[in-house]
């Protein structure tokens, strides 16, 4: 690990920044930089320096201009396990839509709409990563952890992590490293019930129907595709974070006053919580098209959601759009558009 880390910062000290390791393309540099293959090499690489932070795909992740004064572990592999019953282990260093792709294609369903998310295993359960109508929180079945505080190897259950819309108690602190993910699916080649209109129209189901999981993985990725959501390092729409705002839920109170002050209701979900809103709407609604530019920073071309670097960005640039975007949101509804990465180095 010595050698590791002494190369590592010979390459940060020469010009190399975090930006390279975050899809946004965004972030200074580190003190350290430390490559791990696995996560007991990760974990050894954490408990020797105090300050250290763990750096996998980097696609929900903004990090701040200054860079981050200590180590930067970064995963850079992961296996994992078939456990049997339709249970797999995987490392949290493991690039995510690899290991989608494997269960699809070994009768597994579950996590079949989640195919072409950009990023590592190990960040799913942090951000409690969804889309297409499904989310991991319906699969894990624990989570194991380094537990900072106590130093202390753990697992955690689906139920202690605390999963919410896009959140979990591993989000916004870091307490935890997670270095490993249990996953519980179903052994079938279909998938799990369509939840998501669009997606069900274009596989020709009606909601609620099941598919083959192959069928599904194929059309989301062209669902993800035709929104630049897929990354392509010649497609500056896929220079993002992913979604930058989440999908405010407020109650059924707030939704009416919200569309008597808007002349119209924004377009919405009926969840448990109450009312999700579509941030997207929020936003053409507020003024903003797609590609809209502040400078190096922009709109995605294909989805307002995604805030893009256009080439040269800094992570001032990146913000100074995003609480642009809010604050018109705000003035024109009423409504606080909540920030979906996780920031490093940077307020919101």
């Amino acid at each position: 690990m010595t050698d590791a880390g002494t190369n590592a910062r010979d390459a940060v000290s020469s010009g190399r920044t975090l930006a390279e390791f975050t899809t946004l393309r965004v972030g200074g540099p580190a003190d350290e930089l430390v490559e791990a293959k696995s996560p007991s090499e990760a974990l050894e690489a954490l408990r020797e320096r105090e300050n250290s932070l763990v750096l996998a795909g980097g696609s929900n992740l903004v990090i701040g201009d200054g860079g981050f004064a200590g180590r930067v572990v970064r995963l850079v592999d992961g296996a994992f396990e078939p456990l049997g019953g339709g249970r797999v282990r995987v490392d949290a260093g493991r690039e995510w839509d690899s290991f989608v792709r494997w269960t699809v294609d070994n009768g597994l369903s579950g996590i079949e709409a989640l195919s072409g998310i950009p990023g590592s295993a190990g960040a799913t359960p942090i951000q409690n990563v969804g889309a297409y109508g499904q989310e991991v929180a319906e699969t894990i079945e624990s989570v194991r952890v380094w537990d900072r505080e106590t130093d202390e190897v753990r697992t955690m259950s689906g139920a202690e992590c605390g999963f919410s819309y896009r959140h979990s108690v591993f989000k916004h602190n870091q307490r935890h490293f997670v270095m490993d993910v249990t996953f519980r699916l179903e052994e079938t080649p279909l998938s799990q019930p369509v939840r998501y209109a669009e997606l069900a129209k274009r596989l020709g189901v009606s909601v609620g129907d099941r598919a083959e999981s192959a069928d599904v993985r194929r059309t989301v990725l062209e669902l993800r595709r035709g929104k630049g959501m897929v990354l392509d390092p010649d497609d500056r729409d896929t220079w993002s974070a992913g979604s930058f705002f989440t999908n405010p839920v407020v109650s059924e109170r707030t939704f009416a006053r919200i569309a008597e002050t808007l002349g119209e209701e924004p377009v919405n979900w009926a969840v448990r919580e109450g009312v999700k809103l579509s941030a997207a709407w929020l936003i053409g609604r507020a003024g903003f098209p797609k590609g809209f530019r502040l400078g190096e920073a922009g709109l995605s071309t294909k989805h307002v959601l995604a805030l893009t670097n256009r080439g040269d960005a800094t992570a001032a640039d990146v913000l100074a759009l995003a609480r642009h975007i809010s604050d018109m949101v705000f003035l024109e509804a009423g409504v606080k558009l909540r920030p979906e990465p996780v920031f490093v180095g940077v307020r919101w």
